[in-house]
């Protein structure tokens, strides 16, 4: 993909999720989620054709990573993480941002996702990127059990 600057000290190229970024991402996850993603399962992803994930590199060091699961024209969502000293400060959006060009790229109309309803700076994240809230996960996650918040991006049609 290209090179952009979220912010003006920071330079990040965002990239296709590749074997030599899958241990540095098992780290970050587990600094991030309760239930982190093991480096088998990021070596998984790599096998499927229908997981696209990306990396946000800076410094050529995973930075953050966000991805999908495609099934027709559906993009649901699994995973946006940054690492903890770099949130806020732009890097999701700009995954998020290449996340939709990919999307579009090979068809799909319609991206969902699940948030736990307590992260406020997530779902914030998320409305800013055309989500709405369409229904409740009770009890989805664990460590601890919480709801989670079904959230849809639809493409207006006409």
């Amino acid at each position: 993909m290209n090179a952009m600057k979220p912010e003006e000290s920071m330079e990040i190229e965002v990239v296709n999720l590749r074997e030599e970024y899958v241990s540095e991402l098992a780290r970050l996850d587990a600094e991030s989620f309760t239930d982190p993603w093991s480096e088998r399962a990021y070596r998984e992803l790599l096998t499927h054709s229908y997981s696209h994930y990306l990396v946000a590199l800076m410094a050529e060091k995973p930075i953050g990573f966000a991805g999908m699961t495609v099934s027709f024209d559906e993009g649901d969502i699994d995973r946006v993480m940054v690492a903890p000293k770099l949130r806020r400060k732009g890097v999701a959006d700009l995954l998020m941002e290449a996340l939709f060009r990919l999307g579009d790229e090979i068809g799909v109309r319609e991206y969902t996702l699940e948030v736990r309803r307590s992260n406020i700076a997530a779902i914030a994240l998320y409305r800013k990127h055309g989500f709405r809230e369409e229904g409740i996960r009770p009890g989805f996650y664990s460590k601890p059990t919480e709801d989670a918040l079904i959230m849809w991006k639809r493409k207006q049609e006409g």
